[in-house]
């Protein structure tokens, strides 16, 4: 069957050689790493915010905290893109006013401000913060509060006791399913292309929009995304192996 494939000239084997690593989709390329480790990495920064609040004593935090976990894990990612995207239709223009006057220091366009990539940075990452917050929050619960108990009665804060107590046991349980996050992250970026973002897939259809050759395009598109996630599935294995074993063995302590 692959044999058969590779010699289907309904395939294009040839177009798929040399679009592979045309210019344009090596920069879209670009693009797409840019919004894989940008939204990540501030959405696990938002993640760790939004988790602590989600923990606090303190039911505003809380609420907050949940009701933004609602919203963003509630409404598909691809429904989030498009809000973005069309933000100048609620704010048309984004000003900053100087306090209890008429004078604006500063005013601009929506559009200018929230393009396609940028609108795709904040969607990704919004959403991200939530999901982040989930399993960072599931990491913190997973720490003995013993712990937690033996510190504060040391007479270390709150602040401290999860900087230095916590999180870096918490971290054991976070990293493995961060890292199928962020595998997952780099495949979500595709949505990017319904509201044009540059990235891999707004240009493989850019492509294909003017030669008609959708399959070879979309053949190039699925290596590229292939082999970013093969080269993110071996360290995520090893950091997998690795901190079960640290469960594993802190398991077989207490038994």
């Amino acid at each position: 069957m692959a044999w058969s494939l590779i010699n289907n000239p309904n395939i294009g084997i040839d177009i798929v050689s040399e679009y592979l690593t045309a210019p344009m989709i090596l920069r879209g390329i670009l693009v797409t790493l840019y919004l894989t480790v940008v939204s990540m990495v501030f959405g696990v920064a938002g993640g760790v915010i939004l988790a602590v609040m989600r923990l606090s004593d303190n039911m505003v935090l809380s609420g907050i905290a949940r009701f933004y976990v609602w919203i963003f894990r509630g409404t598909p990612i691809l429904v989030q893109l498009i809000f973005w995207a069309y933000a100048g239709a609620i704010y048309p223009t984004i000003s900053l006013p100087v306090p209890f006057t008429d004078m604006v220091l500063w005013s601009t366009e929506t559009s200018n401000l929230i393009n396609p990539v940028m609108a795709a940075v904040l969607a990704l990452t919004f959403n991200q913060v939530a999901y982040a917050s989930e399993i960072i929050r599931a990491g913190i619960l997973s720490v003995d509060h013993g712990q937690v108990e033996a510190a504060s009665s040391l007479g270390m804060g709150s602040g401290r006791i999860m900087r230095r107590i916590v999180l870096p046991q918490a971290m054991r349980t976070i990293i493995p399913p961060m890292g199928n996050d962020l595998i997952t992250m780099l495949k979500t970026t595709s949505l990017v292309s319904v509201i044009g973002g540059q990235d891999l897939m707004t240009t493989v259809q850019f492509i294909y929009s003017e030669n008609f050759q959708v399959i070879p395009l979309l053949i190039v598109a699925s290596f590229w995304y292939l082999f970013f996630t093969t080269l993110l599935a071996a360290p995520q294995a090893w950091l997998e192996r690795r901190y079960g074993r640290g469960v594993a063995s802190r398991t077989r302590r207490r038994v």
